[in-house]
């Protein structure tokens, strides 16, 4: 994996959209008669648990300091709060296969907020990965538009909460570094704390105890280990690519409310799964590497000293991965790599 960075961050983004695809059908499933609100609360509660068992209580990861909780907010604002509650409610009026399919638009605004704000390289192939995996998913929901105004409410409300997740990732893109468990743990309990109160000032806290187990249950799985996933993938994959990757998710949520009962398979839903395949098969495949220099560079993220980027020492070296502030020396090598956070040289 070490030779071959572009495939452990598309792996690491698939495990992150398969968790979080499967959620999808199931929230509709569970949060029948939950409000919008209470739904978010619950997930990004169940998500805050699963932060906890993943914290790193060693010195392996990068900590979450003082100076990177107004970002927290944030990303918590929008990927914690508006994000799921805007899913919550477009759920209760689609089907699932619809919100599934919209939610690949999450990838296009992803990509352009990461080329805008970090600067990431796409290459031709990077690119038609991208609009391959977005025009399959919109050629998806096209398919499903035609049913009336009320699915095409829910299905913008979907629609809003990509973009919402899209501004989610691209701002998250500067804690990938951190200690991930942590950062789970920070934004899911500031959501979670955020939407219900919004819930309790809206009187939409009620539910049962089977759906609050359930919804708390989901988001365990599919907000906070899907998090962690998706965070590692950022560190070796950037968060352009990512986004992409993680665009199948969608298409794995919509197959999994095909096995739970949801019908209406047509040519064009098979026709934009394939485009969304291979715009992953891209991905999986892409091996960038070429010259490249290296600034000097000073910052504190986890790694290990086999790597050919850290060549610091230490009075007595350590053994696999830790973290501590270091510095990187100017130097000029040729090896495959991604925009991770070692590499944001133009092109």
């Amino acid at each position: 994996m070490k030779n071959h960075p572009a495939l452990r961050g598309a792996l690491l983004a698939l495990l992150a959209s398969l968790l979080f695809g499967a959620s999808v059908p199931l929230v509709q499933r569970f949060g029948v008669g939950v409000g919008s609100w209470m739904t978010a609360a619950m997930l990004y509660a169940g998500a805050a648990v699963a932060g906890l068992s993943m914290r790193s209580s060693t010195g392996k990861e990068a900590a979450l300091r003082r100076r990177h909780w107004p970002r927290l907010v944030s990303v918590a604002l929008f990927g914690a709060v508006i994000g799921p509650a805007a899913l919550a409610w477009g759920l209760q009026h689609t089907s699932s296969i619809s919100a599934s399919l919209m939610l690949t638009q999450e990838s296009v605004f992803t990509a352009l907020l990461s080329m805008l704000l970090y600067h990431e390289h796409i290459d031709r192939r990077v690119g038609l990965a991208i609009a391959l995996t977005a025009s399959g998913g919109l050629l998806l929901v096209l398919d499903r538009a035609g049913n009336g105004t009320a699915q095409m409410i829910g299905l913008l409300a979907v629609m809003g909460a990509t973009v919402s997740w899209g501004v989610d990732n691209a701002l998250s893109r500067a804690l990938a570094d951190l200690d991930p468990g942590r950062v789970v743990v920070g934004k899911a309990a500031l959501g979670a704390a955020c939407s219900f109160l919004i819930a309790a000032a809206t009187g939409e806290t009620n539910l049962s105890l089977t759906a609050g187990l359930g919804l708390f249950l989901i988001g365990t799985t599919g907000y906070g280990l899907s998090l962690r996933f998706y965070l590692l993938a950022q560190r070796t994959f950037g968060a352009a690519r990512t986004g992409s990757v993680f665009a199948t998710a969608p298409f794995m949520g919509a197959l999994i409310a095909f096995g739970l009962g949801e019908r209406g398979v047509s040519l064009p839903l098979l026709s934009g799964g394939a485009l969304m395949v291979a715009g992953v098969v891209l991905h999986l495949t892409e091996k960038h590497e070429h010259g490249h220099l290296h600034e000097v560079l000073e910052h504190e993220h986890a790694h290990t000293h086999d790597d050919g980027h850290h060549t610091h020492v230490h009075a007595t070296m350590p053994v696999g991965g830790h973290s501590h502030w270091h510095r990187h020396e100017q130097g000029r090598h040729c090896h495959a790599h991604t925009p991770d956070l070692h590499h944001s040289h133009k092109h």
